[in-house]
């Protein structure tokens, strides 16, 4: 899909502390590749079923396999390194662009998350095109997500606000928190093995 009007609203340029600025700079900076480590097979297992249970809902918004593989990799590696939930920020993504990689809203935010350009400017190099890089605007989104939830102490509701420069409404994070759960999942756990199977009785 193209580029087109995404939702209204975005983040407010608000003064940083030098210390929040550095700290914000620095998760921003570390250009990790988005490929997930774990620290079992069982964990890595785990992730394979997320993965087989969340392509399916996004083929519709997302048709190509491989690009679906790519875009929920980069959002569960980008989500667990900012530890936020994966189905809160595929909520938000949905919101904000409808999965559209090059939305832009009527204030200018950008891409998959709607990152206000002024962030490039606060915490990253300046170049304010690289928001429609999949990885990078995914990754500003969730560290900016981040550090409205620790401003807000926790408040995920308060920090939605923010978020959407809409601190205190309810609109948007009633509407994040609804969409988000499209991506809830409950790790079934693996395949129960088959019981042996009984010989006839002679």
């Amino acid at each position: 899909m193209g580029a087109g009007p995404a939702r209204a609203g975005g983040q407010i340029e608000e003064p940083l502390a030098d210390s929040v600025r550095s700290a914000l700079g620095s998760a921003i900076a570390n250009a990790a590749p988005p490929v997930p480590e774990f620290r079992d097979s069982a964990s890595y297992l785990a992730y394979l079923r997320w993965l087989g249970a969340m392509s399916p809902r996004l083929a519709r918004r997302k048709l190509e396999l491989q690009d679906r593989k790519e875009f929920l990799q980069t959002v569960w590696y980008e989500s667990r390194r900012a530890g936020l939930d994966t189905g809160l920020v595929l909520g938000l993504v949905q919101v904000e662009s409808g999965f559209r990689k090059h939305a832009v809203s009527a204030v200018g935010a950008r891409g998959y998350m709607q990152v206000m350009p002024f962030w490039s400017r606060l915490i990253g190099d300046g170049d304010a095109s690289k928001l429609f890089h999949m990885q990078t605007n995914l990754r500003f989104g969730c560290v900016i997500l981040r550090h409205y939830l620790e401003r807000e102490r926790g408040d995920l509701f308060m920090a939605l606000g923010r978020y959407n420069g809409s601190r205190g409404q309810a609109p948007y994070p009633n509407a994040v928190l609804s969409a988000s759960r499209n991506w809830q999942w409950v790790d079934p756990g693996p395949p129960q093995a088959a019981p042996p199977a009984r010989s006839a009785s002679t």
